[in-house]
């Protein structure tokens, strides 16, 4: 029976992880399954997130166990080290488009059609903002036999030209206080898009040595400076 967000809500927590390997599995394929360190890495980023948050290993291993109780992730056997993926499409019950779209809402928080249209451009490559529409809507209007709706359209902010998008999978929001903040453009998108970039390969290149070392029989040597994303 597919996930009902009705019947259980997702933590943030969980909505974070589950959306983190969501992320990696198709933008750094070579470091997915993911490990735990590699996942808090994803989860605590701080560009391409929205709140950025700052999970220890005992909440996103927390995480991980309840969302196998939901069959929305589950555990593989990597060598010596512990790897995770997750179930999202089957366990929602959803197709790949509306699987970019709600991943991209639970990282993200709110955007409107265009703006998920750019940001999954890693993810899945829409035909164009109708494309987005359509699937949005689909998930908007979903059945109550399917386990209802899995996103909403928040009333448009004051100045902003086009109402955003939200999910539902944390359960029900108030659409009469929504206050969606705006997208950052300019300079400073270009840098969050930078950096963003450079934590993308950095996971990659830890997951390598990652594998390499346990290939080998030995344990990885801790990084003497915090990764990117962390503090």
């Amino acid at each position: 029976m597919p996930f009902e967000p009705a019947n259980r809500p997702l933590t943030a927590n969980e909505a974070r992880v589950l959306a983190t390997l969501m992320e990696k599995a198709r933008t750094v394929p070579d470091s997915y399954p993911m490990s735990l360190n590699g996942l808090l890495t994803g989860c605590n980023q701080k560009t391409s997130r929205e709140p950025v948050m700052a999970l220890s290993d005992a909440e996103a291993q927390e995480a991980l166990d309840s969302l196998r109780q939901l069959t929305l992730a589950f555990e593989t056997s990597g060598n010596r080290t512990t790897r995770w993926e997750h179930n999202f499409q089957r366990g929602v019950g959803v197709p790949e488009q509306s699987a970019v779209l709600l991943g991209l809402l639970m990282l993200r928080g709110p955007q409107t059609a265009g703006e998920l249209r750019i940001n999954a451009e890693r993810w899945y490559r829409f035909a164009d903002i109708s494309s987005v529409e359509a699937f949005l809507d689909e998930l908007q209007e979903r059945s109550a036999e399917k386990g209802g709706p899995l996103v909403v359209l928040l009333p448009r902010a004051p100045g902003a030209r086009e109402p955003r998008w939200t999910h539902l999978l944390c359960g029900p929001v108030d659409t009469s206080s929504s206050a969606a903040a705006p997208a950052t453009g300019g300079a400073t998108g270009a840098l969050q898009s930078r950096v963003a970039a450079l934590e993308t390969e950095v996971a990659g290149l830890r997951a390598t040595v990652e594998r390499l070392c346990a290939e080998l029989g030995i344990e990885p040597v801790a990084p003497a400076m915090s990764p990117p994303g962390q503090e």
